[in-house]
């Protein structure tokens, strides 16, 4: 039996969430209150995966004492991003985006904490489970891009998307740069000096849990269903009905087709530049140029590509994202090998048209679905774009050993147009 004092407590509570439905003043409120937490965990977040990511081959080979599955991280840390990014997408659509995308960071940084263990211990099993788990974290951190479009009207939605995207940036590049560090800091404690980036991984993915299970409340995507559940509409006899909702079916299948193929064709790309460039003479330090300018290009456009989303339109920047990689591809095809400028420019269209697919595809897969389903469906669609990653990280290293770096971004270039016919597709259906 519940206690007068627990009765009043729940009452309470449920007319603070009343009060968001029918203020829009306190729903603007909450959209910027979330669109912070999000941001700041995902300076976490990114911490966290860049940490762990920049290392996890080296450790492997270090303990296996061979580069033979030294790519084995690697492939872990996606099929884990892959079955996290469908657990999830269910936790948050049962209980709410604060459970969700709290339990996938604490998950992933429990498995960070597994590496380590791994590591100390000398355990090749424990790492490549702990691996496993630590794509958690990952899984989690893109999917919390999802989190800011709750509350955002139409035309907000790309702009919420952008704003995390760029907050990700941040703790992207600090998680590199602070490999020595945790390095130096894990043999002072007597840890093997590659386990600790995983230490800065594990304290980056508790803390963004506990930001968002802390600060995310209300939980916006709660909000957002009593919000589309108090919707009224007049009937044919005139009286207040609330009014049934579809998934647009067709708006889903094109935002996971963008998002799939772009994200294709820039790992394939992408994992073989650095083969190409060694092959041609350069440097580790021109690799980690080029690299650098790619993964910039990937993440700050972001603010601007929100904005263009929302003012142009989601088909016009996913037909402008087929159009870069093309170019992209092209260039890196025909390219001069040993110019760095070339290299450069090729590298950053790859990773702005990702941008403008990434942000394009995951505003349609918003618009096109409804808060009894969202997160579900958002999960399922993350779990493809991770596996396609992976198949095209996969693929990459097939054509180029069968023919050359050339062949294959040509092939990414050819693959990219794919985007316009799926476009014009679309326009066959809801708006």
């Amino acid at each position: 039996m519940l206690q007068k004092d627990d009765v009043n407590a729940l009452d309470a509570q449920s007319l603070r969430l009343q009060s968001y439905i029918h203020s829009s003043e306190q729903q603007k409120s909450l959209y910027k209150r979330t669109l912070l937490v999000v941001s700041i965990s995902q300076i976490l977040g990114g911490a966290g995966l860049a940490a762990g990511v920049t290392v996890g081959a080296l450790l492997a080979q270090q303990m296996l004492g061979t580069d033979a599955f030294a790519g084995l991280p690697s492939g872990l840390l996606t099929l884990g991003s892959a079955g996290a990014a469908l657990f999830v997408g269910r936790l948050s659509q049962a209980y709410g985006r604060r459970t969700g995308l709290s339990t996938g960071f604490m998950i992933g940084g429990l498995g960070a904490i597994g590496v380590i263990i791994a590591a100390i211990i000398n355990s090749v099993f424990l790492l490549f489970l702990s691996l496993l788990v630590y794509g958690a974290g990952s899984a989690t951190n893109l999917q919390a891009r999802y989190a800011g479009t709750d509350l955002a009207n139409r035309k907000q939605r790309a702009t919420a998307i952008s704003t995390t995207l760029v907050f990700t940036t941040f703790g992207a590049v600090a998680g590199p740069n602070l490999v020595d560090v945790m390095g130096d800091f894990a043999l002072s404690i007597g840890i093997p000096s590659l386990a600790g980036p995983f230490i800065l991984g594990a304290a980056a993915y508790i803390l963004a849990g506990l930001v968002l299970f802390i600060m995310l409340r209300p939980d916006p995507l709660v909000i957002a269903r009593m919000i589309e559940a108090t919707k009224q509409e007049p009937s044919e006899k005139g009286h207040l009905v609330t009014p049934e909702h579809t998934e647009n079916k067709r708006g889903i299948i094109v935002g996971a087709t963008i998002m799939v193929l772009t994200q294709i064709v820039m790992v394939a790309i992408m994992t073989m530049t650095p083969i190409h460039m060694m092959h041609h003479g350069h440097t580790l330090g021109a690799v980690g140029l080029v690299i650098g300018f790619h993964i910039g290009a990937m993440y700050l456009p972001s603010l601007v590509t929100g904005f263009l989303v929302d003012k142009l339109g989601r088909t016009v920047m996913a037909i402008a994202s087929g159009t870069t990689l093309l170019l992209a591809g092209l260039l890196s095809a025909f390219a001069p090998g040993n110019s760095m400028v070339f290299m450069i420019i090729a590298l950053s269209l790859l990773g702005l048209g990702w941008n403008f697919g990434l942000i394009s595809g995951t505003a349609l897969i918003v618009d096109s679905t409804e808060t009894s389903t969202r997160a579900k469906t958002q999960g399922t669609v993350d779990v493809l774009i991770a596996l396609s990653g992976a198949a095209g990280g996969a693929m990459s290293g097939m054509i180029v050993a069968g023919s050359s770096y050339p062949t294959l971004s040509l092939v990414g270039g050819i693959l990219s147009l794919l985007l316009i016919p799926v476009v014009i597709w679309s326009r066959g259906g809801r708006k």
